[in-house]
């Protein structure tokens, strides 16, 4: 597998490139399994591709303050980022993993792996929730999924040291959640990993054995098309 450490400068750039990177593998044009890490650098939110906005966020508060909000291609609720939560992406083949066609097995693969780097830095996780990832109580990784016809993108949060006030702040309560949650909101519910983003990131490079990729080898992206009709598109990002 290979490894791209890269943050493009705007959420929306960021979500279109795993987009893109997902339909070029199963176009046949780039054909390594890839994990990609990022970082937000401003506070957005991302909706699930089935979530209501009206519904899940406080759509006042974020327009006031003039926060992104953008919706991705995977199903799940909707999350809030901010200064201090990493993104991972891994991109992977059905053609050498048929297993993962079956979502509970593509959650168990994949989640095993992002425990065993957490555990890797003396952290003892579990995951619930289907694909939360679980310290003690408290959720530190939420986590989603597309199938394409021959490749799969998995992709989540990690939260290492994020303001988390910053979800109650913009989000309602969610209409659905596990049964760990018990009702607790955002901020007693949520948690932060409290190490280090380079430390993370060893970790996760060693549980899924990826090697660096030199820069000038990463696949050539066109993002424009896809920031146009789906990530900066007010359209999709608002269609429910």
């Amino acid at each position: 597998m290979h490894y791209v450490d890269l943050t493009l400068p705007t959420p929306a750039e960021n979500l279109a490139w795993e987009d893109a990177l997902l339909q070029q593998a199963d176009s046949g044009q780039f054909r390594h399994e890839c994990l990609r890490l990022w970082d937000a650098r401003q506070v957005f939110v991302v909706l699930g591709r089935s979530s209501r906005a009206r519904q899940e966020v406080h759509l006042e508060t974020v327009d006031r303050q003039g926060i992104p909000l953008l919706r991705r291609i995977t199903g799940g609720a909707t999350i809030v980022a901010a200064p201090g939560c990493m993104f991972y992406a891994v991109t992977l083949s059905l053609e050498k993993r048929p297993e993962l066609r079956m979502l509970d097995q593509a959650h168990r693969f994949v989640m095993e792996r992002i425990r065993q780097a957490v555990g890797r830095l003396g952290i003892a996780a579990r995951v619930d929730g289907n694909c939360d990832l679980v310290v003690g109580e408290r959720k530190t990784s939420g986590n989603s999924l597309r199938i394409q016809r021959n490749w799969l993108l998995y992709h989540g949060t990690l939260l290492l040291d994020m303001d988390l006030s910053w979800p109650d702040r913009l989000l309602a309560h969610p209409p659905r959640e596990p049964a760990y949650r018990r009702g607790r909101a955002h901020c007693d519910f949520l948690a932060n990993l409290g190490v280090s983003r380079h430390a993370l990131a060893d970790a996760l490079c060693h549980a899924w054995q990826a090697e660096p990729l030199a820069e000038n080898a990463w696949p050539q992206l066109d993002l424009e098309p896809l920031i146009a009709v789906r990530y900066g598109s007010h359209a999709w990002n608002r269609s429910r």
